[in-house]
């Protein structure tokens, strides 16, 4: 009875973690950052992420592709990627564009988002619709997010190892879901054995607020929301003021989920090929209006948002 919604939200849950603001500016010359993570289940590998990110003067690219495999896929099922670009602005990262294909149980469907000076402009959803049994998400919902690649992102100054790097909420949207990530410091940590990264990390405690675009009864919400034993490891990238997800830990009903980088590797851009999109199976046409999901599943419109009171 628990495998249909437990595999749904440990594969929304890989797909959030492949996983902030202040400092200085980014590195003189470009920095590329490849990190390949393996995904466990009581040490079981279950799936694989990896995750490329491009950084410039005053841009980024980062692209993560992630897929679940092993003797566990009846649990964890499916596969998708994300991809974001954006800009550097006032000591921040400030998305541009981000784009998501997903391909699961529910059917495969594909999300784009664009951005204005760092505020969600519009959202389009092709293929399949969203669940009609959800909590809608509402234009007053999407003031200040950012999209969940550039959100695991932790700007730096001086230390980047300093507490106060953890203590950030993280407003963010996938397309469909709307939630909160909360972050609080809980210590420094040796990071176990890592191709192209060795040294501490700065280890986060995380609480997870669902806001909207989930169903109320879902298991994710029930035995993962308000909790507040999830782990996120962040290490600094070579070159740049930047700290990346080297690590995840998420308790489920069947045991935690570690999803830890084996690769962590920064070094100059021009060594290597230029980012490329990351390429999916076609994606099922866009639905016409009289075909889309009842009014509580319909894709996000948010062009204009209403005037902050």
């Amino acid at each position: 009875m628990l495998a249909r919604p437990v595999r749904r939200a440990i594969f929304k849950a890989l797909l959030a973690c492949t996983v902030l603001g202040g400092g200085s500016a980014l590195a003189e010359q470009p920095v590329k950052l490849t990190a390949h993570f393996i995904i466990t289940m009581t040490h079981v590998r279950v799936g694989e992420l990896t995750w490329t990110i491009d950084f410039t003067d005053n841009s980024y690219l980062a692209a993560a592709k992630g897929k679940a495999s092993g003797v566990f896929s009846v649990l964890v099922k499916g596969e998708g990627s994300v991809t974001t670009h954006g800009t550097m602005a006032d000591g921040r990262l400030v998305p541009l564009s981000a784009r998501s294909e997903v391909s699961d149980e529910d059917g495969a469907y594909e999300v784009r988002m664009t951005f204005d000076n760092g505020a969600l402009k519009h959202v389009e959803n092709h293929g399949a619709p969203a669940p009609n049994d959800i909590v809608r998400v509402l234009p007053e919902y999407l003031r200040e997010v950012t999209d969940p690649l550039s959100a695991m992102l932790i700007r730096y100054g001086e230390d980047a190892f300093a507490p106060a790097n953890c203590g950030r909420t993280l407003h963010i949207f996938d397309g469909r879901r709307r939630y909160d990530l909360t972050l609080t410091y809980k210590r420094v940590d040796r990071l176990p054995k890592v191709r192209g990264y060795a040294g501490r990390a700065l280890v986060c405690n995380v609480v997870l607020h669902p806001i909207a675009g989930y169903k109320v009864g879902s298991l994710l919400v029930k035995y993962l929301a308000g909790k507040n034993d999830l782990e996120m490891w962040f290490a600094p990238v070579n070159g740049v003021a930047v700290m990346a997800p080297v690590r995840a830990l998420m308790p489920t009903l069947i045991g935690t989920m570690d999803i830890s980088a084996d690769e962590f590797a920064a070094i100059p851009a021009h060594t290597v090929a230029p980012a490329q999109p990351v390429e999916t199976a076609p994606l099922a046409p866009a639905q016409p209006a009289e075909a889309a999901a009842p009014t509580a599943a319909k894709p996000v419109e948010v062009a204009p948002l209403p005037p902050a009171k």
